[in-house]
């Protein structure tokens, strides 16, 4: 197995594939990929949900390309691209994904806002994790996850550093379990064949992103 191989395993245990549906929000997941805003706009346009929230402060991974936050500079972006600033709003303080639902949970609260239902916009290999976050601090939302449709060649051309995205793929998928055993998250089925790819990727040093401790 070449490490391109091993990745594309990790890459294709995070797609969920939800049938898309209309939401009473959609929660877009902070992180160093622009292209959650961008998916969130379209799906906005195609009138999914009438609101976005936007969520995230920065992580390690974000300060440089996001300076003023990931949520401030997603709002920004979707608003460039057609989404109404009545139609957003931004939860600023999160720095991981559990505190994207907890705190969005909070601001929404506060302003008298209950969804029932929501879209969540992540990075495509965010969505396992993001769904099983918010069925555990979230349980009552309905959700649906979606991201942009993507080969994973080509969102690693997209974001242009190959080594950022191996090392978050990795990081991501030992957050399934080692978040699972923390109370963060609901349990995700794990195949041999993902767990044997995870470790081989970690062996060849792919661990900038790894829980310590985990």
């Amino acid at each position: 197995m070449s490490v391109m191989d091993d990745a594309q395993i990790l890459w294709d245990y995070h797609q969920l594939h939800h049938e898309p549906k209309n939401t009473d929000i959609a929660i877009g997941l902070g992180s160093h990929d622009i292209g959650v805003a961008d998916h969130a706009a379209e799906l906005w346009h195609e009138g999914r949900f009438p609101l976005i929230v936007f969520t995230g402060a920065n992580a390690p991974t974000t300060i440089d390309v996001f300076p003023r936050g990931e949520a401030v500079h997603y709002a920004e972006r979707a608003q460039e691209l057609g989404v109404p600033a009545d139609a957003i709003l931004t939860e600023t303080r999160a720095t991981n994904t559990g505190e994207n639902f907890i705190f969005t949970h909070e601001l929404l609260d506060d302003l008298g806002v209950h969804p029932a239902s929501a879209t969540i916009i992540s990075r495509p290999y965010q969505q396992r994790r993001a769904y099983a976050s918010a069925s555990k601090l979230w349980p009552e939302l309905d959700v649906v996850c979606s991201a942009r449709t993507q080969e994973f060649s080509d969102y690693v051309d997209s974001i242009g550093d190959i080594e950022r995205v191996l090392n978050m793929l990795v990081g991501d998928t030992q957050r399934i379990w080692i978040y699972s055993e923390r109370g963060f998250a609901v349990r995700q089925p794990i195949g041999d064949d993902v767990v044997e790819a995870y470790q081989r990727l970690v062996d060849d040093g792919f661990t900038a992103r790894l829980v310590r401790g985990g």
